[in-house]
């Protein structure tokens, strides 16, 4: 079974199946950096220019000033802590493992073009959103469908709920709960069932109170955890800053294909860097997946284009600054290591963790570790300092990721015959319940198994919302230079008049 999702995986993001080219270019690569660049140079590079307005913007959003449920701020934090998990740590190393140094340039490369999908799905989030029966605001690629499209287009909301939930179980559940259950291990030699069970219900704390509680969680973790991280990441390339020039020419080199040992450029190289770089950069920022503007969706504002901005910060910080640090330490820092030849068994002492045997997680904590190797209880301080950003980085994954599959199925029963507010509010508890028993099953699961369904299950999520944005585009260029209410608002409710309630004034509009 795991053969056959390895060739799907492959086949989606490489064009290769059983190791051999089926088709010359990648397709999920093609769609995502196509749609991407038409999105970048219709905005005319605004993602990329006005990134210091972005800023400016920042602190500025921690108070709301128009209808939503939280601050935009929150809304950032929230989509961050649902951005930035795994994928900075563990997939940046995987990203490596497979496309070489050269695969961080196309993490980049992926990142500053997100940006612009980015700034499409959050400004889209606010123009296009609804109210359920109770008033409280929600939306997200389904409502920007719906809305913007019409309801011809209810097939396509359809297909991207449907990918929402396989990959909210996959790369928002059970990739998040192995790593966080190798975290757990590696600190405290806890198994891997007891892990996900602390993990199950301290998540089940935060999410029985949904999007206000999840929002406030995250607006209290995810800045202090990121610049803690990213603070002790500049330490140790401070401590590394001379061979700090090397690793650039490393990741440039690899990218571009050019192979010592062979003599030359390999166009072979340049597809895995540009495979692996584009797959993780899209498993770690998610820009273009259609899952961060189901958070900035519930903002408290009015204005789409304020709400572009944030949304594509949470894609630069994420990439191109946490994603960053963590590449640079792995390829800087220099440790005694070994690799073991998988023909002959002998053993080589080689000097970086990217070199290694080590893989995934441990790839980048045996980094971290040859930075800080002084003990603290045994275990090397650096070891302990990402051990436990990996844990908070998860945990607040995990709670986001959940409101995002909660999104996507109370969507698909609103639109059933009979759907009730009382329905609706017990499906919301039985979802919350069933996520924290997927964290425990998924704590142990195959770690090679669930990253590759991750990458199926983001191809499927991502793939209807592309079509979306791509169908859109006229009015994201609109809504980016000031028109907030560009595009017509098709009259099509998201959300079916629910017994028991009536909607308020303005719902679905």
């Amino acid at each position: 079974m795991i053969d056959q999702i390895v060739n799907i995986s492959d086949f989606v993001w490489g064009g290769t199946w059983n190791g051999e080219e089926v088709i010359p270019f990648p397709p999920m690569v093609i769609v995502l950096l196509g749609i991407g660049l038409w999105m970048m140079i219709g905005l005319r590079f605004h993602p990329i220019l006005g990134l210091g307005s972005a800023f400016k913007g920042l602190f500025a959003g921690r108070k709301g000033s128009g209808a939503g449920e939280i601050s935009p701020f929150a809304a950032l934090s929230t989509a961050l802590s649902g951005q930035v998990g795994t994928g900075n740590l563990a997939g940046v190393a995987t990203a490596i493992a497979l496309g070489g140094p050269g695969a961080i340039f196309w993490m980049w490369v992926t990142a500053l073009i997100g940006m612009a999908l980015a700034f499409a799905e959050g400004s889209l989030a606010i123009r296009f959103r609804s109210q359920n029966a109770e008033g409280t605001y929600r939306g997200g690629p389904m409502t920007y469908i719906l809305m913007g499209l019409g309801k011809k287009w209810t097939w396509l909301a359809v297909l991207f709920c449907i990918g929402t939930l396989f990959s909210a179980m996959v790369t928002g559940n059970s990739i998040q709960a192995n790593s966080v259950a190798d975290s757990f291990g590696g600190l405290f030699g806890m198994e891997e069932w007891m892990a996900g069970l602390i993990t199950a219900i301290a998540v089940f704390v935060v999410i029985v109170g949904g999007i206000k509680s999840i929002g406030s969680v995250a607006e209290k973790i995810v800045p202090v955890m990121a610049i803690a991280y990213i603070v002790t990441a500049l330490l140790a390339l401070l401590l590394n800053l001379g061979d700090l020039p090397e690793t650039f020419v490393l990741i440039f080199k690899g990218a571009f294909g050019f192979d010592a040992a062979a003599g030359g450029f390999t166009g072979a190289m340049i597809m895995m860097a540009i495979r692996a770089g584009v797959a993780r950069g899209l498993f770690s920022n998610e820009a273009g997946q259609g899952s961060t503007p189901i958070a900035h969706a519930v903002a408290q504002t009015d204005d789409p284009r304020k709400q572009g901005h944030m949304a594509m910060l949470g894609t630069f910080i994420d990439t191109i600054v946490i994603c960053t640090m963590t590449a640079l330490v792995m390829l800087t820092v220099a440790g005694d290591f070994q690799l073991t030849d998988p023909d002959t068994g002998a053993v080589t002492a080689v000097a970086h963790a990217w070199q290694s045997d080590l893989q995934g997680f441990d790839m980048t904590s045996g980094a971290f570790a040859a930075a800080f190797p002084l003990p603290v209880f045994g275990i090397p301080i650096g070891s302990l300092i990402v051990s436990v950003a990996l844990i908070l980085f998860v945990f607040t994954t995990l709670l986001t990721w959940s409101y995002y599959g909660e999104r996507a199925i109370t969507f698909l029963y609103d639109r059933t015959p009979g759907a009730s507010l009382k329905g609706e509010k017990a499906l919301h508890m039985s979802w919350r319940l069933l996520w924290c028993v997927i964290i425990y099953v998924g704590a142990s699961q195959d770690l090679t198994l669930v990253w590759r369904l991750g990458d199926i299950s983001n191809a499927a999520m991502a793939l209807p919302n592309l079509v979306a944005l791509a169908a859109l585009s006229s009015v994201v260029f609109a809504l980016a230079k000031g028109d907030k209410n560009a595009g017509k608002t098709h009259d099509v409710k998201e959300v079916q008049n629910l017994a028991g309630a009536e909607p308020p004034p303005g719902a679905g509009h």
